[in-house]
């Protein structure tokens, strides 16, 4: 029970297209293994003969390919719900994930491959005073832990990253990569990618993105005006924006929503000839450099014969023209006489606006303003220094979200993106869903938050969506008062979500080498399971490894006296109960779930392990059965 080898993944995807590539080795223990001969493998991808070093474009940087390592290498973690900090988890969608946010994206990379519609995050900014992870690339675990600064519970550091350590981009750049490369996997082949950031590490960033998802799939560089006063007490400039890439994952499937429409781009389209249309405006007829065959004379309605401008032809060819003059489709003013204009119609053009590149404070808030704002809905108290706006995040989803997409944060702060979700979702009707991850940081306990019971970050981002829910919410119910009764009926929008807990594997290390066994074999006969685990952590550890979602339904059921786990309607079933008997596994298959799971212990007896496939292939031979 541990997530993928990527190495291996990767190995055979090459060995399908390569398979002279492909060649054996011994590995530390001494275990034979595949592996790639990348003499082989660089020379089936030059045209030339490969010999020696190249000068060539490259972005690296100390330490890269331990990063490229660590985004590729398995872990042995798993995700315990806990039900105490959660809202509604019976019912809702949404997931919140406390813990190491590359930890957390190995465990969803299965689950959710390809399934996230679009990822934000607000990564640190490298501003020398923000904390960053420091990932453990080479030091022993003993070395790492004992240095200084702070240590999550997986034995991650995370430090000031001071631009005096002389390691000040490499450090950022070997945290925020294997995240990266992780992230892509969860992306849907249709899905967009935007990243916050500033001055300091964009153009690394920007590299970064260009290797990951391809300079060909950028989409664009937005300017946020974030702030709206200038600070005088700058030496040079007074800084006054924030960037956001957007990246897709395949730029000729992305589609952009644009806008909403405004009352004053709608007004640009009049009606003067009454046109059975409707609303139009007119658009340029020529364009350049001119094409010969679309350059052409062209005679007015008045009688007056003109040609295109020099080094421009008519938009369209002679034959096209004709048709759409015919169709009332091009305008030559009011007395005929004036140069042609096409018309374009209000009512066949797209939904949305385009979006600019810069974002006005004035469209989507300030920094001051999105603190003010979630100060007022913590009762006045101040948390977070510069959250984003809410209306910013909401914009980028707009843009680039459906209804009922998944959206990811794993850098989620103070829940900025789990509001905003619910906003969108309250103002155009959507379910979309979201998967927040953050780090369980310490308050501190001089903070505000932490005199308010908030001793984590996850704390006070955990309760600012229970907050923003019931806000939320009481709105809907005053806005909708004629279909809803105060207290009765309300809406229906998911404003719950489940926490987990990344946490190791629920299962212990049972297996031994024969130079380690010694004496009577019965001695080394155990449990598998660890003694602190519940029946529903190690439900949640199976919902990974099927690739269920972790807000699949869940219901529990008496099976011939046991309790059984029903999951997604039964595509899972599932008990970890003792003594099960062979009526309680032959009611289960006669369901004919997808997969059943049950523990190595819970078996009545031994022959209960031994009539167990006997039982499927009677009953439901194609249920994947595993015993833990």
């Amino acid at each position: 029970m541990q997530t993928p080898d990527m190495v291996d993944e990767n190995i055979k995807k090459i060995g399908e297209l390569f398979p002279n590539c492909i060649t054996e080795r011994k590995d530390s223990e001494g275990k034979v293994e595949y592996a790639i001969d990348f003499d082989v493998l660089k020379q089936e991808l030059s045209k030339d003969i490969v010999s020696g070093e190249q000068e060539r474009y490259a972005f690296t940087w100390p330490n890269k390919k331990e990063a490229i390592r660590l985004a590729n290498s398995p872990i042995n973690k798993t995700l315990r719900p806990i039900r105490e900090k959660s809202v509604d988890f019976e019912n809702t969608q949404n997931i919140y994930i406390e813990g190491d946010n590359l930890d957390a994206l190995k465990l969803l990379r299965e689950n959710y491959l390809h399934g996230v519609k679009m990822i934000y995050f607000d990564p640190p900014y490298n501003t020398g005073s923000d904390f960053v992870y420091k990932d453990n690339f080479s030091q022993a675990a003993t070395d790492y832990v004992a240095n200084s600064g702070q240590t999550d519970e997986n034995g991650n550091q995370l430090v000031a990253n001071k631009e005096s350590n002389g390691r000040f981009h490499t450090d950022w750049l070997n945290m925020i990569y294997p995240r990266l490369k992780v992230c892509r996997d969860l992306l849907s082949d249709d899905g967009v990618v935007a990243i916050s950031i500033d001055d300091n590490e964009q153009k690394n960033l920007k590299n970064i993105c260009d290797e990951i998802f391809g300079g060909a799939n950028f989409l664009a560089q937005v300017v946020w005006e974030r702030s709206f006063a200038p600070i005088s007490l700058k030496k040079h400039f007074s800084v006054s924006h924030d960037y956001i890439l957007f990246y897709a994952k395949n730029i000729a499937k992305a589609l952009c929503n644009g806008l909403p429409r405004t009352e004053e781009s709608n007004s640009r389209y009049q009606n003067i000839d009454n046109d059975p249309r409707g609303p139009w405006q007119s658009d340029n007829s020529t364009v350049g450099p001119a094409i010969p065959e679309k350059v052409y004379e062209l005679t007015l309605p008045s009688g007056r014969k003109i040609l295109p401008p020099n080094g421009r032809c008519w938009l369209y060819t002679k034959e096209r023209f004709k048709e759409l003059i015919a169709d009332n489709r091009i305008w030559f003013g009011p007395d005929g006489n004036n140069v042609p204009r096409v018309k374009r119609f209000l009512s066949e053009v797209k939904s949305g606006l385009t979006p600019m590149t810069i974002w006005k404070y004035s469209e989507v808030g300030h920094s001051q303003e999105a603190s003010q704002n979630l100060k007022k809905l913590f009762g006045g108290r101040s948390y977070f220094d510069y959250p984003k706006p809410v209306g910013l995040i909401k914009r980028c989803l707009a843009l680039y979200t459906d209804k009922d997409s998944l959206v990811l944060d794993f850098f989620s702060g103070s829940a900025t993106t789990a509001q905003a979700v619910m906003e969108l979702n309250a103002e155009d009707g959507g379910t979309r869903k979201y998967i927040l991850v953050q780090l369980p940081e310490a308050t501190g306990i001089m903070s505000s938050a932490y005199e308010d019971g908030l001793e984590t970050i996850c704390d006070v981002g955990e309760e600012r969506i229970r907050r923003a829910g019931n806000k939320i919410i009481e709105e809907l119910e005053q806005k909708e008062a004629d279909l809803f009764e105060q207290g009765k009926n309300k809406p229906k929008l998911d404003t719950g979500f489940r926490v987990f807990r990344i946490d190791s594997s629920n299962m212990t290390d049972v297996f031994y080498r024969p130079k380690d066994y010694t004496g009577n074999l019965f001695d080394y006969v155990e449990d598998n399971i660890k003694t602190d685990r519940t029946p529903e952590d190690l439900l949640f550890q199976v919902m990974l490894e099927t690739d269920i979602p972790l807000s699949a339904k869940i219901e529990k059921e008496t099976i011939d006296g046991k309790e059984f786990f029903n999951v997604a309607d039964g595509v899972l079933i599932a008990s970890f109960d003792k003594d099960l008997t062979d009526e309680a596994i032959i009611e289960v298959a006669k369901r004919q779930p997808m997969y059943f799971v049950m523990r190595n212990s819970s078996a009545a007896s031994d022959s209960v392990i031994t009539n167990f496939d006997t039982i499927f292939k009677t009953y439901s031979k194609d249920t994947v059965r595993k015993i833990l």
